[in-house]
């Protein structure tokens, strides 16, 4: 559905914002909602920034969000499924903002811990900042609800105008905060946050978020990675961390410089395992593809399977969702 794309494309929007047509989107959402316009209107570089910048605001009035976005969207949910029944609601949801709310979700999440980690020198700060964060409009990170909406009526057309050309915002009576979109992104095929040489999500105020497959990590720790060497990954107390580095080092590397031993093989691999300090086993089968490449060799493949695997069998059985013994194949391809 085109809907979706165009709103797949917002979500994942980078460089600098529109601010003429976000400042009109952000009018127009408050003309509907019953409200005079703001007077002003303050641009940030970052999520982060506009947490400082609200913290700092005075005379600015409570916090209009719930006029303005919540209670907007609750209403406009109601109307369609009431037209359109709890089926066709269902359906529609599932056709557009499902299929962009799980990636667009965690994203929002990694920001609001971002920002709270910057923020928050002591644990006793967290509670202030997140305060905050309850209070923002995510821009282009709702597009997950506004794709479900899009096309079936304006009434929430100046939400859609600013996620389409800005980032969060924060509305109060008397002033709007709004953030520009990020300067990079760089995700993994299942969406996550991914990035080995510097921040996979990044401000251009220097805000950013550093991860590896979705997993959080420290900027320096990517600093790392290219000098990786066996002993320096078993020397990792962090588990999570050590798995990284497995990961971006190789399994198969890993395992023929660290002089590992098979732990059994038969006629569909070998299975290998590497006990690692304080975190459950990488337990791994080595296959060849029985199909030759162009040049005559076969490729071989390595399948990490579950920790309490015994045979290289029932690894590979278990790629296939069914019991050792029942992993027959008739013909290898």
């Amino acid at each position: 559905m085109q809907y979706v794309n165009d709103w797949r494309a917002v979500a994942a929007a980078t460089g600098g914002a529109d601010r003429g047509t976000a400042e009109d989107g952000v009018r127009l959402a408050y003309r509907r909602a019953g409200l005079a316009e703001p007077e002003r209107i303050i641009w940030v570089d970052s999520p982060r920034a506009a947490v400082e910048a609200v913290e700092k605001l005075t005379d600015a009035g409570r916090s209009v969000r719930e006029e303005v976005r919540t209670r907007p969207w609750a209403e406009e949910r109601r109307r369609m499924y009431d037209e359109l029944g709890p089926a066709g609601w269902s359906a529609l949801w599932s056709a557009t903002g499902a299929q962009l709310w799980e990636t667009t979700a965690a994203l929002a999440e990694r920001i609001r811990a971002g920002v709270v980690a910057d923020l928050a020198d002591v644990p006793e700060d967290e509670s202030d900042v997140r305060l905050v964060l309850l209070d923002a409009v995510l821009g282009q990170h709702d597009a997950a609800w506004l794709a479900a909406f899009d096309g079936r009526g304006d009434r929430l057309n100046g939400l859609a105008e600013v996620a389409r050309n800005a980032g969060w915002w924060w509305p109060y009576e008397r002033a709007v905060v709004i953030s520009e979109r990020p300067v990079a992104l760089h995700r993994d095929e299942a969406g996550r946050l991914d990035r080995g040489d510097g921040p996979a999500l990044a401000y251009r105020d220097g805000f950013a978020l550093h991860a590896w497959r979705g997993m959080p990590v420290p900027a320096e720790f990517l600093d790392g990675l290219a000098d990786l060497t066996p002993e320096r990954i078993r020397a990792e107390e962090n588990a999570e961390l050590r798995r990284v580095m497995l990961e971006y080092y190789g399994y198969d590397r890993y395992l023929a410089e660290s002089d590992a031993e098979p732990v059994h093989r038969d006629e569909t691999g070998v299975l290998w395992r590497i006990a690692l300090e304080g975190d459950e086993d990488v337990v791994m089968v080595e296959v060849v593809n029985s199909t030759p490449e162009p040049d005559g060799s076969h490729r071989t493949y390595w399948l990490r399977v579950p920790p309490s695997t015994r045979t290289a069998k029932d690894g590979v059985a278990w790629t296939f969702g069914v019991e050792g013994e029942a992993y027959a194949p008739l013909r290898q391809t």
